[in-house]
């Protein structure tokens, strides 16, 4: 039996895919590299939004289409869009053998292959390259952010032991893992619900004694009551990267007031300056949603003025999802799809003023960057300030090859709105 997953979605999916082909291996399962060698699939699904929703849906009539054809034998669907709306999923895709929520190893491994004896064996299996790793160290959310389904699709806030938690990074670090890249739904809550109270300090400390890892980043982190110990572990330990990722999600309070995100502006620029003072050559990411049901064209200007004063290092900008069962589902979804385009697109060109101008000021520095890899005969890599998949890159020049996984002092050259350019030094 050869069994392929397709993962959409967040990193939070990437973790639980790398854990169930970990799962499947142990269990002699063998794991295929394509959907054409496969004789079963498994599609991990997103349900965060609307394009995430569309882009599951397509996946799965895609493969429904496959297993019609005869050139699957089993489908399997799991993960956060399957979660939600497995039932209607169900009756509208027959061809689909199985429907599972997330973190459903087990039934999934017994539904492949009902002989198989299972048992939680195994280590994950990396789908990233071998030198960063995302390492969950939560699951679900007590937060009642007014758009968000995600406690409907992961539940309550679950923090994972902290032993386990070293225990893994200490293991994807002896494979080979240059960077850890902490991620949950929200970061800063780790703890709470097991000690009452918020432990992430005490992690992240233990993490850069312990783990052995050259990078730690962290990303996700709600800014209400944010625990303001972790700055100095971040500002202290040189593998602790000077990074920061923190959906903010607006500035106008009477829009973060209807979004139930329990802060407002003030409160949000407060916190932005303790950051700084804190630890002042931090790297700042956010991101912003932007066409929510009561938002109206002061508000944006609220949001512009804000993202202009604030000069965030790194970005993002989406448009209003309209989600079944959310609070906010009540307030309609009035705005036109045109015209939140428009709000998001005002927004980024803003920052890709910021961008342009703080990359411009990095030429003529030398800064340490981890490799990706060779691409036409340069390298592609990342500073401290750049998280996977998501920030800038830097391309490399250099007159001897350069090995994937390994970090090299680069003097910077030249730059563009989201890219630096250098060579080895």
């Amino acid at each position: 039996m050869k069994v392929h997953i397709v993962t959409l979605g967040c990193s939070k999916n990437t973790v639980d895919s790398e854990t169930l082909a970990g799962h499947l291996s142990a269990n002699n399962l063998e794991l295929a590299s394509s959907i054409e060698e496969a004789d079963t699939l498994v599609i991990n699904t997103c349900g965060f939004i609307d394009q995430a929703k569309e882009e599951s849906v397509n996946t799965i009539l895609e493969a429904a289409e496959l297993k019609r054809q005869g050139a699957l034998q089993k489908l399997v669907v799991a993960g956060c869009l399957s979660e939600r709306y497995g039932a209607d999923l169900q009756a509208e895709i027959p061809e689909v053998d199985h429907f599972f929520g997330t973190e459903a190893y087990e039934q999934i491994i017994k539904a492949i292959s009902p002989d198989l004896k299972y048992a939680l064996l195994g280590e994950r299996l990396l789908s990233t390259p071998n030198h960063y790793a995302y390492l969950k160290i939560s699951e679900g959310c007590d937060h009642p952010c007014s758009f968000c389904a995600i406690p409907l699709m992961r539940g309550k806030h679950r923090s994972i032991p902290e032993e386990t938690l070293i225990a893994s990074a200490q293991n994807l670090v002896s494979q080979g893992v240059k960077e850890l890249v902490l991620v949950a739904q929200d970061l800063t809550y780790y703890g709470k619900d097991t000690t009452g109270d918020r432990a992430l300090a005490h992690l992240v400390q233990r993490m850069a004694d312990e783990s052995g890892a050259d990078w730690i980043r962290l990303m996700y982190a709600y800014p209400s009551k944010f625990p303001t110990d972790v700055l100095s572990v971040i500002r202290n330990n040189s593998n602790v990267c000077t990074y920061l990722d923190m959906p903010l999600q607006h500035a106008s309070s009477e829009v973060l007031k209807n979004m139930r995100r329990g802060i407002t502006r003030r409160t949000t620029e407060e916190l932005l300056d303790t950051i700084r003072q804190q630890v002042p050559d931090i790297v700042l990411r956010s991101t912003f949603i932007v066409g929510y049901p009561s938002e109206s064209e002061a508000d944006v200007d609220e949001l512009a003025e804000f993202i202009t004063d604030q000069r965030f290092d790194r970005l993002g900008v989406f448009t209003y999802s309209q989600e079944d069962d959310t609070y906010a589902y009540i307030l309609g979804d009035p705005i036109s799809a045109d015209v939140k385009e428009a709000r998001r697109q005002r927004i980024m060109d803003i920052q890709r003023d910021i961008s342009f101008s703080k990359n411009q000021r990095k030429i003529g520095t030398t800064q340490r960057v981890l490799i990706e890899e060779e691409v036409n005969g340069e390298y592609r890599g990342r500073t401290e300030a750049d998280a996977p998949e998501v920030d800038n890159e830097i391309y490399v020049r250099s007159d001897t090859t350069l090995v994937p996984g390994t970090f090299v002092n680069v003097l910077v050259d030249d730059a563009i709105e989201f890219d630096l350019f250098g060579s080895v030094v």
